[in-house]
């Protein structure tokens, strides 16, 4: 990496703020001591000619959200994985008449197929295989 950084020295910039805020993000034990942290980080941003203006606005738009994160350490990431997952399939599943099928789509697509289909994903790979024993014979 430090001929990387060699060649691109913003890039050594970029890569430094960005371990900052892993460390600040994993290791800042409450918002009272990460909200000083982020804020002294944003500084040297500003001072390394570097744009965060994306993140930056985006962290004054949420910040109470942001700083909430700190005192207990929850995230919504698994409701938002959720959320999309059910956005993709819905767009997949386009033109799907019954809310059963769009439900079992979603069951399948988290990794709950043994669950919707009553049997283990080594069951279901077994039933597969007898299958492609019988139709390969009339395969050419």
């Amino acid at each position: 990496m430090e001929r990387l950084f060699a060649d691109v020295p913003a890039l050594k910039d970029v890569y430094e703020v960005r371990l900052r805020f892993k460390q600040i993000f994993d290791g800042a034990p409450d918002r009272a001591t990460a909200e000083p942290e982020l804020a002294e980080l944003r500084a040297r941003t500003g001072t390394l000619g570097l744009d965060f203006s994306k993140f930056w606005t985006t962290y004054d738009n949420w910040k109470t959200g942001i700083l909430n994160y700190f005192n207990g350490r929850y995230t919504s990431a698994a409701v938002e994985g959720i959320n999309n997952k059910a956005r993709v399939i819905t767009k997949r599943c386009y033109g799907v008449k019954s809310s059963a099928t769009l439900w079992s789509r979603l069951i399948l697509d988290l990794n709950r197929a043994s669950d919707a289909a009553g049997r283990s994903i080594t069951e279901l790979r077994e039933i597969v295989s007898g299958l492609k024993a019988v139709f390969m014979r009339f395969c050419t």
